[in-house]
């Protein structure tokens, strides 16, 4: 009767086995229900064993007994072999679910727009402008004009609104200067003057504009920029530039 009690035990322990992964996390249903199956069938042989136990007591049941005892024992671990297995696959599942949204998220956040500090000013910036513009920007950097004249006169037509726009074109100014076409050259800074009129670079694209005048031999639009330059933007360090310039006219 003890080893039966003990046995019984060992059965009551396994119906209580908590599963390695939560069934309520997946959508595998068909797993779930199988697994609940299982351990219901579980509680009952326990108490079919419990049964047995209580009503074969005599000797001559005992070889039936152990029979029956084996039997469910056997069917025990078949059926522990299923659960485990069961529970591994909801376990990968979950992983797997949990990989697949992560990379997601990993990927969408790569797409959400940024802070960045342009000018003194926080603004939002989002990859794909955030490229175009470092990539235009690149192109000057490395003595390649052309090259980023072309790049910044794209970003200033796809990012019109873009918080990089009036640095775009402001660049853009200074690209086809640095290629000695004054005249290109002016009508970009005079864009800049006219479209950012609020951006640190209007009083720098003025003072450019004036430059190129005079390269161009109209000394006379060049004084005129640059008192329109000390006029609008007074307090700027391009104005005192001027200031300094016009005493040498």
């Amino acid at each position: 009767m003890i080893k039966f009690a003990k046995t019984a035990f060992v059965l009551a322990a396994f119906a209580a086995l908590p599963l390695t992964a939560s069934a309520g996390l997946f959508d595998d249903d068909e797993a779930r229900r199988a697994i609940l199956d299982m351990r219901t069938r579980v509680t009952k042989m326990e108490g079919d064993l419990k049964n047995l136990i209580d009503t074969k007591t005599d000797k001559s049941a005992t070889l039936d007994l152990i029979a029956q005892q084996q039997n469910l024992m056997e069917e025990i671990n078949r059926l522990r072999g299923q659960v485990e297995l069961l529970a591994h696959s909801i376990d990968t599942a979950a992983k797997r679910e949990k990989d697949f949204y992560s990379d997601l998220d990993a990927r969408l956040r790569k797409l959400e727009p940024r802070e960045v500090t342009i000018d003194g000013k926080t603004a939002s910036v989002d990859l794909a402008e955030q490229k175009a513009y470092d990539t235009g920007m690149q192109q000057f950097k490395d003595g390649d004009y052309k090259g980023a004249a072309s790049l910044l006169s794209d970003f200033v037509k796809r990012y019109p609104a873009s918080s990089y726009a009036a640095n775009a074109q402001y660049w853009l100014g200074n690209a086809y200067y640095a290629q000695r076409d004054c005249k290109t050259a002016i009508v970009a800074q005079q864009a800049v003057v006219k479209n950012y009129a609020d951006s640190p670079r209007a009083p720098e694209a003025m003072l450019n504009i004036a430059s190129c005048q005079t390269e161009l031999k109209a000394v006379n639009n060049a004084k005129k920029t640059l008192q329109e330059l000390i006029k609008s933007y007074p307090d700027s360090q391009a104005a005192a530039t001027a200031r300094d310039r016009l005493k040498g006219k």
